[in-house]
């Protein structure tokens, strides 16, 4: 039998870990964490670096009471290639052999330097005369291969790999009966942005840009150390108010190109889909939508109702701390991780 493993959202800055336990009503939470993670993160190629790292696992997974040996995780949305194709109708073979021509036009790299996978997300009927969407993923090997090193390091095996948006879009878009909506995750170094249409993504992008970009603009208008710069950004948010307007206009220049992406992603969704159902919400994810304001923001700015991810509503009716309900945004990525085996 299959054994169900837990999820790790390994961070530029944290990680969150997850276990989940699907019963008849949803699922129970059986053990949750956020923990730091060594500075240099999943980014340097030294072994001391990469031992350091493995260490903070296994310290994260001994500390949440974790048993199994199992772990999902998630790769970093900016070291990927995903892409969602409409093709013809085609069997999985034909698929099989065309994606690799499709790889060719979208991955920049060579192809015997990336591990290629597909899945097909929805196959229409061929009398619908609709053409079928299939999802592609690109991973440098290298990429693949560090992740395995450190998770071994760390006394665990990896169960499944995925992106960061794929996860995130299956701890908020529980069913068909889902509103078509925009996701945009926030991390650390980048934002990933993701149209769910039907319970199914049918867009995803990425860019460059996320909350520490945020903490450095603070830092540098008010003089303040990244810690100091962090612990503003939580507590004053992007409101035009806080500190006579400082704050937001710190702020600002970042979360307008956020913006500008959320209104491309738009524009391009309402040019493809034009007499469809439109976009009726914009979902924000990551650590950074937990700044004050920040949904309004975006809500007045775009013109479309915004909320803050909440991936604890797959669970059963349980007792969860309420510090980790707060920080409900820090988890889609884990739990989506943690779900991935009962689908």
């Amino acid at each position: 039998m299959n054994k169900k493993a837990f999820g790790l959202d390994i961070g530029a800055t944290s990680l969150k870990l997850v276990w989940l336990e699907h019963q008849a009503n949803g699922f129970l939470l059986k053990a949750t964490l956020i923990a730091p993670v060594p500075p240099k993160g999943m980014l340097s190629e030294s072994p001391l670096d990469e031992e350091e790292m493995a260490q903070s696992i296994r310290k994260a997974v001994d500390t949440a009471g974790v048993t199994t040996k199992h772990v999902n995780i998630a790769l970093p949305e900016n070291q990927v290639y995903t892409k969602v194709l409409d093709m013809p109708i085609l069997s999985d073979r034909e698929v099989a052999s065309a994606i690799y021509w499709e790889a060719e036009q979208y991955i920049p790299v060579p192809l015997n330097n990336i591990k290629l996978v597909w899945n097909i997300l929805k196959r229409p009927e061929k009398s619908s005369g609709e053409k079928m969407q299939v999802l592609m993923v690109g991973a440098p090997n290298m990429l693949v291969n560090k992740y395995q090193k450190i998770i071994a390091l760390a006394g665990l095996q990896i169960q499944a790999m995925e992106t960061e948006i794929l996860a995130t879009i299956r701890s908020l878009a529980l069913d068909q009966n889902f509103p078509t909506s925009l996701v945009v995750n926030i991390g650390a170094v980048s934002t990933s942005f993701a149209i769910v249409r039907q319970g199914i993504m049918i867009f995803t992008y990425s860019m460059s840009i996320g909350g520490s970009a945020i903490n450095r603009a603070i830092a540098t208008d008010f003089n303040l150390a990244p810690q100091q710069a962090e612990e503003y950004k939580r507590v004053y948010g992007v409101s035009g108010k806080s500190l006579g307007g400082k704050i937001g206009k710190a702020t600002e220049p970042i979360l307008n190109s956020i913006l500008t992406e959320i209104k491309k992603s738009i524009a391009f969704y309402s040019q493809k889909y034009r007499d469809t159902d439109p976009i009726r919400q914009i979902i924000l994810s990551g650590g950074t939508a937990k700044l004050p304001g920040i949904e309004i923001f975006f809500a007045n700015n775009s013109g479309i109702e915004t909320a803050i991810a909440n991936p604890w509503k797959v669970l059963a009716s349980q007792q969860v701390p309420k510090e980790i309900l707060q920080n409900a945004s820090d988890y889609p990525i884990a739990v989506g991780l943690a779900m991935r085996d009962y689908e």
